[in-house]
């Protein structure tokens, strides 16, 4: 059985890491999501200006197309935050599976903050809140709190996934 994943969540939640991890566990090729942002979302972004639909949706035809092109599967890092949004990517990659990767706001601002070297700040921690729409109760959708240590993480969304 082929198996697409994509980890998603909001920034700080743990999706790169995890994805590795979870990549590593399942045999499958890692695709970081945010190395396929365009340079002006990046520019936007690094200003402190998120993202809106339309900054996103070429970024998640790209992402599509990047699932799409891999039938052996893959674990994809993307916030995915939006409902549109997840069924854009489902539409790419039939039986796309999501591992959401929860935080409380605090939690994820703390852990933004605490980064170095990334184009995200946390001054946009609240607008991935905002723009958020619990995923739970969708079908395909294992729900993992990120807070967890990292590998209970990765072993409770190996667990879901099976």
């Amino acid at each position: 059985m082929t198996l697409h994943v994509v980890v998603m969540g909001v920034s700080g939640c743990g999706k790169s890491e995890i994805g590795e991890r979870l990549a590593k566990s399942l045999g499958l090729p890692l695709v970081e999501g945010d190395s396929f942002h365009p340079p002006a979302n990046i520019e936007k972004m690094s200003r402190g200006v998120p993202l809106d639909d339309d900054d996103r949706a070429g970024w998640l035809d790209t992402l599509g197309r990047e699932l799409a092109s891999r039938p052996q599967g893959a674990v994809l890092t993307c916030s995915a935050l939006k409902k549109a949004y997840r069924d854009r990517l489902r539409a790419a990659a039939p039986g796309l599976r999501f591992v959401h990767l929860a935080l409380t706001p605090a939690q994820a601002q703390a852990r933004v903050a605490a980064r170095r070297d990334h184009f995200y700040p946390p001054s946009l921690v609240d607008s991935q809140f905002a723009a958020l729409q619990d995923p739970a109760g969708e079908p395909g959708v294992v729900v993992v709190d990120a807070s967890r240590p990292i590998e209970d993480v990765v072993a409770l969304a190996a667990a879901g996934l099976r």
